[in-house]
């Protein structure tokens, strides 16, 4: 792991020379948890990860310092509670040589309170976010991070197979997720959402799964994720109980031929926006354009949303080992929705899907 953290650092600072950063600055969370290896708990006490071009250094509250130091070798610059985080933070900034950054490359997700408190140290200092730096590393996943959201896919393709087996008329929409969590977590892992919308409810892309009643007829959008292992999954696909409604089946085929034209869109030095465009062409040529209401993906990695995202307007070069999602839909008011989703990752030829689940409706008789 050591090693795999000096790497990360060094590409790190590849990118800031190439940006001219002087700085980098994360709070507790994903950024963190990737470059360093942790991060300790968030709270509102100031925690940063400092780089600079050539050092680098944690701002920690004692009350972490501990527990912290057992997951890194990186210097601490400690602040009780009783002196506040002003004289640790001056002292980390000269440690690092950043005590006059004049480029601040800023976590986006990080409190603002810490983002205030950086920036109140350097006067005058630009500031940015993530996405020419850490965020465009993060991008592109290696071997390890593939291996981890690939076994979590293969959990979400049994967690979905339960689901399929689990489905009764009378049964509630609450219920059925009740089988899915149970499943997450009976591979070790932790149930992250569950949505379930059936009949009318489908219609609504995230819908709050509730106390419906699943019914003869009804088509049910099933929309699940876990986390294993530090990385998520994320997959829909469609059941109906008994026959379809009516005019379902050219819906579904509309929502796969989508999917089958991002597909092909997604290759390496390709725009984002090609992709989500390539998707949108095929329902909208289909007369269902203003059914389509969301963007076509999201990227995945620690996170279960982050870049890349696959919208209209990105005008993200995608590139190899990159991972993100797939999932157009048509969404009915008051009749059904159809999604169909599947996380791939970029490979040199286009892309891999990390489900080996067919998104085929399946038909539960009633």
């Amino acid at each position: 792991m050591k090693t795999e953290i000096a790497k990360r650092l060094a590409a790190l600072r590849e990118k800031m020379k190439a940006v001219e950063a002087d700085l980098v600055a994360l709070g507790p969370g994903s950024h963190m948890q990737w470059l360093a290896g942790f991060h300790p708990h968030a709270d509102e006490r100031p925690c940063l990860l400092l780089v600079g071009p050539e050092k680098e250094t944690f701002l920690m509250p004692v009350l972490n310092a501990e527990g912290s130091r057992e997951e890194t070798a990186i210097e601490f610059h400690t602040w009780p509670d009783a002196e506040g985080p002003n004289a640790a933070l001056a002292a980390a900034l000269a440690a690092i040589d950043a005590s006059a950054a004049k480029s601040v490359v800023l976590d986006e997700t990080m409190r603002a309170d810490f983002a205030l408190l950086l920036l109140g140290a350097l006067p005058g200092a630009k500031h940015s976010f993530t996405d020419d730096t850490i965020g465009a590393l993060r991008m592109r996943k290696d071997t390890a991070e593939f291996k981890k959201l690939k076994m979590n896919a293969g959990i979400a393709d049994r967690a979905m197979q339960k689901a399929f087996a689990s489905i009764k008329p009378g049964m509630s929409e609450i219920q059925l997720a009740a089988a899915i969590k149970d499943h997450f977590s009976s591979e070790g892992a932790t149930p992250q959402f569950w949505i379930v919308g059936a009949g009318g409810n489908g219609a609504f892309p995230h819908h709050q799964t509730g106390s419906r009643k699943l019914q003869e007829g009804d088509a049910i959008v099933i929309d699940i994720g876990g986390r294993k292992d530090g990385f998520p999954s994320d997959i829909t696909r469609m059941a109906v109980v008994g026959s379809p409604p009516e005019g379902y089946g050219q819906i579904h085929s509309i929502v796969e031929k989508a999917v089958q034209a991002a597909l092909k869109a997604a290759r390496p030095g390709v725009l984002a926006r090609e992709v989500d465009e390539a998707a949108r062409r095929v329902i909208e040529d289909a007369g269902y354009g203003k059914y389509f209401v969301h963007r076509t993906g999201h990227g995945m990695g620690i996170d279960g949303h982050e870049p890349p995202y696959i919208t209209s307007t990105s005008e993200t070069v995608l590139e190899e080992g990159m991972v993100f999602s797939i999932e157009p839909g048509i969404y009915i008011p008051g009749r059904f929705g159809i999604r169909l989703e599947d996380i791939v990752i970029l490979r040199e030829n286009g892309p891999e899907i990390l489900s080996t689940l067919p998104r085929d409706l399946h038909v539960v008789r009633a």
